[in-house]
């Protein structure tokens, strides 16, 4: 339960999943009252630029610019660089457009300028007209790693140069446990009227953030209802690897996997109404659960989804008042 004050509503996001729940939440509430926190487990460093991936997919998202299709980058886009890169025998298996290089290029000024990475969001919001508060969950170096029989690969190497493919032995989140926590985002979450885990994947979009001590701690703390939105339905993630990554992680490869991945903060967990019977399972004394169609087809289910999403976690805060 929050208080009465609280308005924003706060998203821990990261991936295309996230992307679509909050093309939905933008139609609910007010776009200024929304707090979306960013997966940065997934960044990496390539022909000298930083790169954001979550962060950019979902700056890309509210400033009404993102590829769907694609779920990722920039409508429109064209990918001379890129091409001439490769014909230059540089890396090219990170799909890096001409438009989106544009991004990581001012990002990039910023921080050698001594911005940090949550200011330099902040001054990429206000250029794209993005209305929502946008924050990295930290602004320290977190990497998450994926062990394979062949070594050890950057998450963007496993998921894009390999598809994949290889077998998980493990996932570390590298930097996590030492990561501070910007005051904005404890600040955030403390002071939600809801926390909403947007259907992400559980492993690598969610787990990098939570494996933060600040996070953490704010989730288990915070007086606001937290809700998650299932990211697999029956056995099958809704898209990704997630169910690659949480059977190798030991999870489930269910709704039930993805409750016990965030029991320790948990309220409420929505999920399909194919899985509903499945509900009995997750229910626990603090968590419990509600069932609509989840699956976001275009703009009009991911506003039906997020309209659902708030009025249960609005009902859910005042029964607990």
């Amino acid at each position: 339960m929050t208080s009465a004050a609280s308005s924003h509503y706060t998203v821990l996001a990261g991936g295309s999943g996230a992307a679509k729940f909050l093309r939905g939440l933008v139609r609910v509430v007010p776009p200024e009252d929304i707090h979306v926190i960013v997966n940065v487990g997934d960044d990496l460093d390539m022909w000298g630029l930083r790169i954001s991936p979550d962060i950019d997919t979902t700056l890309y998202a509210l400033s009404g610019r993102l590829d769907w299709d694609r779920g990722w980058g920039l409508r429109d886009e064209t990918f001379r660089c890129l091409s001439t890169m490769e014909g230059l025998q540089q890396s090219s298996w990170f799909k890096l457009g001409d438009a989106d290089l544009a991004t990581h290029l001012c990002r990039t000024e910023m921080l050698r300028a001594g911005c940090s990475l949550s200011a330099a969001t902040e001054r990429l919001c206000s250029q794209m007209g993005v209305r929502p508060r946008v924050m990295p969950a930290t602004d320290d170096r977190v990497r998450t790693k994926i062990e394979t029989p062949h070594g050890m690969l950057d998450f963007q190497e496993f998921f894009v140069r390999e598809r994949w493919q290889p077998e998980v032995r493990s996932v570390v989140y590298s930097g996590a446990a030492e990561a501070s926590t910007p005051a904005a985002v404890i600040q955030s979450i403390r002071e939600a009227r809801a926390v909403i885990v947007a259907p992400s994947n559980p492993i690598t979009s969610i787990g990098p953030m939570i494996a933060i001590p600040g996070i953490h701690e704010a989730l288990r703390c915070t007086r606001a209802e937290v809700v998650a939105v299932s990211p697999v339905i029956g056995k099958q993630a809704v898209s990704g690897p997630a169910g690659k990554l949480m059977e190798a992680c030991g999870h489930d490869v269910s709704p039930f996997g993805v409750a016990r991945c965030y029991h320790e903060f948990l309220d409420l967990m929505v999920l399909d109404t194919t899985d509903a019977a499945s509900a009995p399972s997750i229910l626990y004394d603090t968590i419990s659960v509600e069932v609509t169609n989840i699956l976001m087809t275009d703009a009009e289910a991911a506003r039906r989804l997020a309209a659902f999403v708030v009025a249960k976690a609005n009902e859910n805060s005042s029964a607990a008042g």
